[in-house]
């Protein structure tokens, strides 16, 4: 008969078997790789079989590994979904509500709803990772994230819950006094830009561009590469170079003329961010709230 014990210990190996990682998987349970590790190796001795192959950088499953979760990942998420219908039926926004999103979506969409969110839930807990790359919500225990666009994985659910946005090309007025004219995107390859790393890839990225249905790519060059954007934006205004940054982000500048914005018609809007969860997991009460608080503002 399972015990509560050894249905823990199955639920650890689902974790890390999804995760293919025990430092993830042990933040996602809330416990240290040590414990999880003693839980997977007690487990395997109990079943008689090795689970997962583990080396320095990755953990993979093993074929008898495979055959387990195979059977196992629908059992708990049947588990996981009864749970949630009892909390469903209670019809209370209550729990921890776990959001991944980068900090330009905190900061637009999480941030200002915020207070009047928790003011309207006392009883529920807002708990927010700051992440640019797109996490598997299941494995790591997340309810939802919050991306740009809709380039989701296989059975996630995209709402939009922003308007359209566009990037913008800018610059201190004094740093272009003295520059050549910019009419064309071309023309940045001559100048001194600010660059981005992007966080997943670890590459630089090429600023896009489209007009009149031509798409344009331009890798620049210039003194400065981050991959946070707030310090792109704070290198611009120290006139360190140009910017390529999202309208929003940069409207205040421009409108007390601090900075100049430069191709804007070579900038068209794009969609913006998009929320997004598991389709295989009945909602939440605290994400029903919090999606319909978001989607209120807009």
């Amino acid at each position: 008969m399972m015990t509560r014990a050894s249905l823990d210990d199955l639920a650890a190996f689902a974790t890390v078997a999804r995760a293919q990682s025990f430092t993830r998987a042990a933040v996602a349970l809330a416990t240290s790789t040590s414990n999880l590790s003693h839980t997977i190796r007690r487990l395997e001795a109990r079943l008689g079989y090795r689970l997962l192959q583990r080396n320095s950088r990755s953990v993979s499953m093993t074929e008898a590994g495979e055959t387990l979760l195979g059977t196992l990942g629908p059992a708990l998420e049947s588990i996981d979904g009864a749970l949630d219908a009892l909390e469903l039926g209670r019809n209370s926004v209550s729990g921890t509500l776990r959001l991944t999103t980068t900090r330009q979506a905190y900061e637009a969409l999480v941030r200002p709803v915020l207070p009047a969110f928790t003011a309207a839930h006392p009883h529920a807990t807002v708990e927010v990772l700051i992440d640019y790359a797109y996490r598997d919500i299941v494995a790591d225990r997340f309810d939802a994230g919050i991306r740009l666009g809709e380039k989701l994985e296989r059975d996630m659910i995209a709402l939009k819950v922003g308007p359209e946005l566009s990037m913008a090309v800018v610059a201190t007025p004094d740093h272009l006094v003295h520059s050549a004219p910019i009419t064309h995107p071309s023309d940045l390859t001559q100048h001194r830009c600010i660059n981005y790393r992007m966080v997943t890839a670890g590459t630089i990225y090429a600023w896009e561009f489209e007009r009149d249905g031509q798409a344009l790519d331009v890798r620049v060059s210039g003194p400065l590469t981050f991959d946070e954007p707030e310090l792109m934006l704070e290198a611009v205004l120290d006139g360190l170079g140009i910017g390529y940054l999202l309208t929003h982000e940069v409207a205040p500048y421009l409108k007390d003329g601090r900075l100049v914005r430069l191709l804007s018609e070579w900038t068209p809007a794009f969609p913006g961010f998009h929320l997004y969860y598991s389709s295989r997991r009945q909602m939440r009460p605290v994400l029903a709230a919090f999606i319909q608080a978001v989607r209120g503002r807009f």
